[in-house]
């Protein structure tokens, strides 16, 4: 296997799938709401969103090698890691470099819309890189910034930036819609964190199930996914979205059986594949309902 062809498996090409469905729901609701569009802009933030979710990828799998981590961790189909490094030490430069690439083509993206709506660009870039270089050697050792950083990151940021790159307006209402895909997205990430709790204490992680533990956590996802879901509800009651948005509950309710199996099963969970795969299959599908919605409505 060429080596070109091998560090592939450090970017972890299933889980990008969660950045065009956030690209979609900006794209849907700057539709919904009549403004004008570029598609052109909506091509290069959809290449510039799926390059921060790469360069995320990446520098987490090169961290968590040097950390040792990746020795200790069990990989499952959805936590874990890709195991790729430490089966491959000799690739680790490889995976750096390929960060640093990456990171290069966000900056050029990034410069593009600089040039094209000015320093009201620079607050997402920003912050969106901070939270990509920070995240697994800094964020992950406070349980509350590691708790919401995914959300912010993918929810609202992404979603966000993406309805102003594509429209060059910020608003209100995109922010608001926004906080759906927060919610489950930092949900995503504390769910994956489950079966990992004892190995990342031997890095000194400390996030939320860590300092919390399992019962805290359940309970914070269980108040993530009803916020969600009352959101929903408002949005749709205050005419933010279209009545036919409330269909987006359904893939929502998917949380419901991972709840199930957190409850059964708590640090466990990874040995029911079945309850971490609802709870992507609500990332995932919850915002294209949601898309769907708004280009129906």
């Amino acid at each position: 296997m060429h080596s070109h062809e091998s560090i592939i498996k450090s970017i972890r090409v299933p889980f990008l799938l969660l950045t065009p469905t956030c690209v979609l729901l900006a794209l849907s609701f700057a539709n919904y709401q009549g403004v004008q569009i570029s598609w052109l802009n909506s091509v290069v933030v959809l290449i510039g969103a799926l390059t921060a979710h790469i360069a995320v990828n990446l520098i987490n799998e090169y961290q968590d090698f040097q950390s040792g981590l990746d020795f200790k961790t069990k990989q499952t189909a959805y936590s874990g890691g890709s195991g790729l490094l430490p089966s491959n030490p000799h690739l680790a430069k490889k995976v750096w470099s390929a960060f640093i690439l990456s990171t290069i083509v966000l900056f050029s993206i990034g410069f593009y819309f600089l040039v094209l709506y000015g320093w009201r660009i620079i607050p997402f870039g920003l912050l969106g890189f901070l939270i990509i270089i920070t995240y697994t050697k800094w964020i992950n050792k406070s349980a509350i910034l590691c708790l919401i950083a995914p959300g912010i990151g993918f929810g609202s940021l992404m979603v966000v930036g993406s309805y102003f790159c594509i429209t060059g307006l910020l608003d209100n209402q995109i922010l608001a819609a926004s906080f759906i895909t927060f919610f489950l997205v930092n949900n995503l990430l504390l769910l994956n964190q489950y079966p990992d709790i004892e190995a990342d204490k031997t890095v000194s992680r400390n996030h939320f199930p860590i300092k919390f533990g399992i019962k805290a956590s359940n309970i914070i996802y269980i108040t993530f996914v009803i916020s969600a879901q009352v959101l929903l509800v408002y949005l749709v009651n205050t005419q933010v979205l279209p009545m036919l948005s409330l269909v987006t509950l359904l893939p929502l309710s998917l949380s419901y059986i991972s709840f199930a199996g957190m409850i059964k099963l708590g640090e466990n969970i990874a040995c029911e594949p079945k309850f971490m795969a609802a709870n992507i299959a609500c990332n995932i599908l919850t915002p294209i309902t949601l898309s769907i919605s708004l280009l129906l409505g």
